[in-house]
């Protein structure tokens, strides 16, 4: 697969440090954070990349090996509701970019103590682009969720562009949808030069297990029926991490600032589908009947989730892994490497309820 066309360097801002940006990238140790982290700093060798996380349940320090002793590499451990914290940093490390992936994330923790949802969602966003505004930083990308449309009402419900309202169904999109307002409002008040981002469903290698690709392949894995919400019959769009990586390398070198990028894939498939297909991938078809357990389903559970793309595909990026092709390189994937999570246990139960003070998309 080819890759994406040569995207001009960010201007370079002297520092006197030998770099020509100063990135900090929060939730790094996260999912699609670090194979951001991965890319930028393999493939920008001028760029100082700075990963922020606090090293919750779901993040992984293991997942960057491949980085870790690069010069343009440095991770610091913190948590992004920490004003003094995050300020010291912007102001030590001169930082003039920042991507902000750090967030709570799972639906189903929602559902249980949503309150740190609203602690390290919004609150968080608000402690970094108050230290944002104060400290000049020339770019804020904002990393938010497909989940602040809302459900799909039908599965003929054309895909949905930036500009269609924001009605999200669950607490944990309620606090994406918030803290875009927040972003929103610091560039109409402040000028803050701020990207936003909704992505659909990802998947792919460095996801915890508590994501429904990993959770049924992990729970194969371990001879385990997959526990399907409801009916199964819920769709979602899913897109490969490394696509998406290359999603935010595009948007982050030529997005226009104060605008929203949707990132999404044509892989739209339901629940049941993707059952199904990994446990053909994983060689057991004949025991089909009995690795399938519907469980009850979410205290709410949207349809589906479909969006469009147009506006990213406008500067030039592309949809480059296949469907097949990327379940198949997970599943390799985690048959390898699931040992990097030591807490896997109890993201494999049905309706899990992980606490955590903040973990990283």
């Amino acid at each position: 697969m080819s890759a994406m066309a040569s995207l001009p360097p960010l201007k370079p801002i002297d520092h006197g440090s030998g770099f020509d940006r100063h990135i900090l990238i929060t939730g790094g140790a996260g999912f699609i954070a670090s194979h951001v982290v991965i890319l930028l700093c393999k493939k920008y060798p001028k760029y100082k990349i700075l990963n922020f996380d606090r090293l919750d349940y779901c993040s992984c320090l293991a997942n960057l090996e491949e980085v870790a002793s690069l010069p343009n590499y440095k991770f610091v451990k913190g948590d992004i509701c920490s004003a003094d914290l995050v300020n010291y940093v912007l102001e030590t490390e001169k930082i003039d970019t920042i991507m902000h992936f750090a967030a709570q994330t799972h639906v189903d923790n929602s559902f249980g103590n949503s309150f740190q949802f609203t602690r390290n969602n919004i609150l968080g966003t608000h402690v970094l682009l108050e230290a944002a505004k104060v400290h000049d930083v020339v770019r804020f990308v904002h990393v938010s969720t497909d989940e602040v449309y809302g459900e799909g009402e039908s599965m003929e419900t054309a895909p949905m562009i930036e500009d269609h309202v924001l009605e999200p169904t669950n607490p944990y999109a309620a606090t994406k949808a918030a803290a875009e307002f927040l972003v929103k409002s610091y560039h109409r008040s402040f000028g803050l030069p701020v990207i936003i981002t909704r992505g659909n469903n990802v998947y792919g290698p460095h996801q915890f297990p508590e994501k429904l690709i990993p959770k049924f392949t992990n729970q194969l894995a371990r001879g385990r029926a997959v526990t399907l919400h409801g009916t199964g019959e819920n769709t979602r769009n899913f897109l490969f991490v490394e696509d998406v990586a290359r999603a935010f390398d595009c948007i982050l070198h030529k997005a226009e600032i104060g605008k929203v990028y949707n990132i999404g894939g044509s892989n739209e498939q339901s629940n049941l589908a993707v059952a199904k297909q990994l446990i053909k991938i994983m060689g057991l078809e004949d025991q089909e009947a009995s690795l399938i357990s519907f469980v009850p389903d979410r205290a709410f559970n949207d349809l589906r989730y479909t969006i469009d793309n147009s506006a990213l595909e406008a500067l030039g990026w592309k949809e480059l892994m296949p469907w097949e092709e990327g379940l198949k390189r997970t599943v390799e994937w985690y048959k390898t490497y699931s040992v990097r999570y030591a807490n896997i246990e109890q993201a494999l139960v049905a309706h899990p309820r992980i606490e955590s003070a903040v973990s990283a998309i």
